[in-house]
């Protein structure tokens, strides 16, 4: 396919992507299922079927930033403070995992070897604590579960593409136990190695930037800095992007103006939507090309099936297994302790274990072609796991709520109560802050009377709306109904100006800019 191909093809993804997420709005579904279907629709056409993605495309430009970005915002305490559980999880369950499916997928499938196999298991085995997140956050699910499941989901990548790393090379050049403990440790040294020279060196060149503009470009490209020269250099890409994501996270409100962290935000948070639904639009795509050449080699349509139905029941009931029956075996051996809550909160954190984006993007990036031949198994593996990924994303993140609700574990409003809490202390911060000013002198009694005034009401509002239950937010949802009409009202104002001839258009710009800042804030407060 000539270059231009390729650019239609791409746009035509993109417009897949954004015409299936507003359908699966609509019928209030899964965007999984509806972009899936969208693709599956797409490669019966004559021209999307010639689309085809390398596995080396999948690895290089979907994996860095969607591995980085979750390492990115996540969070430094709470995953200290859980720290053992989330190794555990994220080192023992997801390699027990994968070498359990592995194992299950060889008995089924006896033609395809133990290496292409563990392959499989490793890309399967990763959580993706984004579906199940959005669910727990809303229903107030508490915080240590969450920790938790995030936490896994961060490291889990890296120990999954590790282990697919190492069965990806036995598939070529079988290794031996001395060879592959070998590879491990450079594989894993280096890349954590490497992630920390650049997350020191994106450190450095960030302090030395004023330009927004360069600093956004330094921040879309570092997950690719972090992840191409680590594995060309055959080290592990993965956990280089997570050490450099999880190093500057920490360290971003230090090393960027608030301007930019708001605008980084907003970029990242298209660009890992549109990836994370891309793949699922190219599975969808490829289906059809693999169930043909699946049902050309070994395997029938049904047999094959019937293993993805075998195999999704084996990785739910597996994680289930482990985490709710086997994890408190362990507090009866001496020295061993790893609390994983109690059985409700274990249920739910085996339950969250969804698959997603990352688990699509390692089986896509299962080679083709295996010392010259073809590898005629990959696309029975790729598409066993796709019905995982697809089967845990809608099976269980569609029954996740009523499990919630069914074991008591859902409290309404507690994000609210805590963002509440944050306003009260921040205004009450702001307010000693004044004081101080006026004492020092460094603001005049006017100036500090009106400040004062302004943080006092919003500090009386914040504490208002704590205390005062449903009344008192549908007042603050009334201010907030005028705040945006007022809003408005001053944007048609600088709209007419501007029509007028009234003030120029780099004016009309920086002004409109404020009010979409002011307008994107919490409320009638600011």
């Amino acid at each position: 396919m000539s270059v231009e191909g390729y650019v239609v093809a791409g746009l035509v993804v993109v417009l897949a992507v954004i015409g299936g997420r507003l359908l699966a709005g609509r019928l209030r579904v899964p965007d999984a299922i509806v972009l899936v279907a969208l693709g599956m629709v797409l490669g019966v056409l004559p021209w999307p079927r010639a689309v085809s993605v390398s596995p080396e495309v999948v690895l290089l430009v979907f994996l860095p930033p969607l591995i980085y970005n979750a390492a990115f915002f996540s969070s430094p305490r709470d995953m200290r403070l859980q720290g053992r559980p989330i190794v555990v999880m994220a080192v023992g369950t997801t390699l027990l995992t994968a070498f359990g499916l592995a194992g299950i997928v060889y008995w089924l499938m006896p033609e395809v070897s133990w290496p292409a196999a563990i392959a499989l298991g490793a890309a399967i085995a990763p959580t993706d604590a984004v579906a199940a997140s959005a669910i727990l956050k809303r229903v107030g699910t508490p915080r240590r579960v969450l920790t938790i499941l995030e936490g896994e989901s961060l490291i889990n990548d890296g120990v999954a593409l590790t282990l697919f790393t190492l069965a990806v090379t036995a598939m070529a050049h079988p290794l031996t136990v001395t060879g592959g403990a070998v590879e491990l440790v450079k594989v894993v040294a280096g890349g954590l190695a490497y992630g920390a020279v650049v997350a020191l060196a994106v450190s450095w060149s960030r302090t030395r930037m004023q330009d927004p503009s360069l600093l956004l470009m330094v921040t879309l490209i570092t997950p690719f800095v972090a992840y191409v020269p680590a594995e060309m250099a055959g080290f592990s890409g993965v956990l280089a992007a997570v050490v450099a994501g999880f190093y500057l996270g920490t360290r971003g409100e230090g090393l960027l103006p608030p301007r930019v962290r708001v605008n980084g935000r907003t970029i990242w948070r298209v660009l890992v939507s549109l990836l994370e639904s891309s793949l699922f639009v190219l599975l969808g795509l490829q289906l059809d090309a693999v169930v043909a050449s699946v049902e050309a080699h070994t395997y029938s349509f049904l047999l094959l099936v019937g293993v993805a139905v075998a195999v999704t029941a084996a990785a739910v009931l597996l994680r289930m297994v482990l985490v709710v029956a086997v994890a408190p075996v362990q507090r009866s051996i001496p020295g061993v302790r790893v609390d994983l809550g109690n059985v409700r909160e274990r249920t739910v954190i085996g339950w969250s274990g969804m698959r997603g984006a990352v688990s699509l993007a390692i089986a896509l990036s299962l080679p083709t072609a295996l010392g010259g031949e073809p590898f005629t198994e990959r696309g029975a593996l790729v598409f066993v796991a796709g019905v995982v990924v697809l089967g845990t994303l809608v099976g269980q993140g569609m029954t996740l709520p009523a499990l919630l609700r069914r074991l008591g574990m859902v409290s309404e409003g507690a994000h609210d109560r805590e963002y509440l809490t944050a306003e009260v202390e921040m205004d009450a911060a702001a307010l000693r802050e004044v004081e101080e000013l006026l004492s020092s002198g460094d603001i005049d009694q006017e100036s500090a009377d009106s400040l004062r005034s302004a943080y006092a009401r919003r500090l009386d509002h914040s504490r208002t709306l704590m205390d005062g239950g449903d009344a008192a937010r549908e007042r603050w949802e009334g201010r907030l109904a005028a705040h945006h009409r007022i809003t408005q009202a001053r944007r048609d104002a600088l709209e007419s100006l501007y029509r007028e001839g009234r003030i120029d258009h780099d004016v009309f710009q920086s002004v409109g800019k404020a009010l979409d800042l002011g307008d994107g804030g919490a409320g009638p407060n600011g």
